[in-house]
C-alpha cells in the first residue's frame, strides 16, 4: 500500500490547527470561567498554596490540546519543506542503474519545475521546463506512484528508440562505449554493454543487454503537447515511456538533485559512500 506523506501531513497540520483555533476561542474561555467561578466561590478561607495549585489545575490545557500546539508549527515546517523546496525519495526498483542503484536516497527539487500545491499537485507559479536529459521524479499515467526516469523527449519531439538507438526528431544521439559488464536481472547476471549518452547539455552513463533484442513492437512515438517522454537509464530493464506513454505536465513532482545516502536492502547499515550529484 502506498501512503501519500504529503496527504497525511496536510489532514495533520490542519488537525492541529483547528485544535489549537478551538482552544483559542472556545475550550480556553471556559478554563478561565471555572477560575473565576472558583475564586468567586470556593478560594475564601482556603490557604494561598491550595488556591494557586487549584487555579494550575483548572488552567491545566487537555493534553490533546498540549501535543496539538507542540506539534502544529513543526508539521507545518515539514509540510512546507517537503511540499515546496525539498522532498526525500527512496530508488525502489534498477530501472536507473548505473545513474541511482537500489537503495539510494535521493533530494527531490520541488520547485525547479514550477510551484505546486501540496496533495492536489495544481501549478500556482512557473519556475522552469524540464530539459532532455534530467532527471524527474514524476507520478506516471497507468499507476498513482512515484517513479524515477530520465527526460527524453519534450514535447512536440518524435523519439524513436530501435536496435539500442535512440533518436530524437531523426537525428541518432550519440553514445561513447565504456565497457563490457554483466547487467543484473531477474533471472540472473547477463552480459551487457556500459556506456555515455549525450542528450543536449547533460553526459550520462547508460547501459543495455547484449542478448535482449527488440522487446516492443512500438519504436516512434510523437510527444503531445504538455507531455514528456521518460526512460530509464538502463534501457533494456525499465518500465517507461515506451510501455505507457508520455507524462502529462500536471504529474511532475520534482527534479533529482543529489543521493545523501544509500541503504542496501536487508539488515545493512547504511552508508555515504554514493553521495554525489544526480546528472
Amino acid at each position: 500500500m502506498n501512503v501519500d506523506f504529503s496527504l497525511v501531513l496536510l489532514v495533520l497540520v490542519a488537525f492541529c490547527g483547528f485544535l489549537w483555533i478551538l482552544d483559542s476561542v472556545l475550550i480556553k474561555k471556559t478554563r478561565a470561567a471555572a477560575i473565576e467561578e472558583f475564586q468567586r466561590t470556593k478560594a475564601k478561607g482556603q490557604s494561598e498554596d491550595k488556591v494557586q495549585a487549584t487555579v494550575a489545575e483548572l488552567a491545566q490545557e487537555p493534553l490533546v490540546i498540549e501535543y496539538a500546539k507542540s506539534f502544529f508549527p513543526v508539521l507545518l515546517i515539514v509540510l512546507i519543506l517537503r511540499s515546496f523546496l525539498v522532498e526525500p525519495f527512496q530508488i525502489p526498483t534498477g530501472s536507473m542503474i548505473p545513474t541511482l542503484e537500489v537503495g539510494d536516497f535521493i533530494l527531490v527539487n520541488k520547485y525547479a519545475y514550477g510551484v505546486r500545491l501540496p496533495v492536489i499537485g495544481t501549478k500556482i507559479m512557473d519556475v522552469e521546463d524540464p530539459k532532455r536529459g534530467e532527471v524527474m521524479v514524476f507520478i506516471p499515467p497507468h499507476e498513482d506512484k512515484y517513479y524515477i526516469k530520465r527526460v527524453i523527449g519534450l514535447p512536440g519531439d518524435t523519439v524513436r528508440y530501435e536496435d539500442k538507438n535512440l533518436y530524437i526528431n531523426g537525428e541518432l544521439i550519440d553514445k561513447e562505449y565504456l565497457e563490457d559488464i554483466e547487467v543484473e536481472t531477474g533471472i540472473g547476471p547477463l552480459s551487457g554493454t556500459l556506456y555515455t549518452e549525450t542528450l543536449g547539455d547533460v553526459s550520462h552513463a547508460a547501459q543495455h543487454i547484449d542478448a535482449v533484442g527488440q522487446r516492443r513492437a512500438r519504436t516512434t512515438w510523437v510527444i503531445p503537447n504538455r507531455h514528456y517522454f521518460m526512460m530509464g537509464d538502463n534501457r533494456d530493464n525499465s518500465a517507461d515511456s515506451r510501455e505507457w506513454g508520455a507524462v502529462p505536465e500536471e504529474n511532475i513532482v520534482g527534479k533529482a538533485i543529489a543521493v545523501w545516502m544509500h541503504k542496501d536492502p536487508g539488515l545493512n547499515l547504511p552508508t555515504f559512500s554514493r553521495n554525489q550529484l544526480i546528472y
